[in-house]
């Protein structure tokens, strides 16, 4: 009786574990290392990283995100098929075999199609809002909303902070807590 109700808890903690959504905070925390990692290799700023992969993959929880691992809604040549409710689903999308592959290929797409790459050549990386509207401008979004969206998760969670050297961060935090330990600023 003790292993079967053991058994039952298991799985069932499983389950609940399995079906739990990733919540905005926990994909940021999940996914910020690697989206400054690709900035200083990039130029791009882990700010737009990461609101694009957010917005596009509903925080990783979209299906293709969770069945193709495809965090930026890229299409590939021929698709990709997968199973939903046990039926096969063939879709234009693109699959990788990682979710960190899929952040690389955003970054090569970004860096290196024409109509993007003359982006990362002009801004830097404290220039998220001029990224983002150039990359929607380029043609990576059809939506007329895309850019207001995506600067909205950016300015929400305040992602342009990561976009910082960890020099910056520092004396950020430190003038942060400069003026809340300052008696005549409260």
């Amino acid at each position: 009786m003790k292993k079967t109700l053991l058994i039952t808890t298991l799985l069932i903690s499983t389950v609940t574990a399995f079906a739990q959504k990733n919540t905005s905070q926990s994909y940021i925390e999940q996914f910020k290392d690697n989206a400054i990692q690709i900035m200083h290799e990039t130029g791009i700023p882990a700010s737009i990283i990461l609101g694009i992969a957010m917005h596009e993959s509903g925080n990783g929880n979209s299906t293709i995100a969770k069945n193709l691992n495809n965090q930026f809604g890229v299409k590939g040549h021929g698709g990709a098929d997968f199973y939903k409710n046990q039926k096969k689903v063939h879709s234009a999308y693109k699959r990788y075999n990682s979710i960190l592959e899929s952040f690389d290929d955003f970054a090569r797409i970004i860096t290196t199609r024409q109509q993007l790459g003359r982006i990362s050549d002009q801004l830097t990386q404290y220039d998220y809002e001029k990224w983002v509207k150039g990359i929607q401008h380029s043609g990576y979004a059809s939506s007329k909303k895309w850019a207001s969206q995506v600067l909205g998760i950016i300015r929400k969670y305040q992602l342009n902070d990561l976009d910082q050297t960890p020099t910056e961060q520092a004396q950020t935090a430190q003038t942060t807590q400069s003026a809340t330990d300052n008696p005549y600023l409260k």
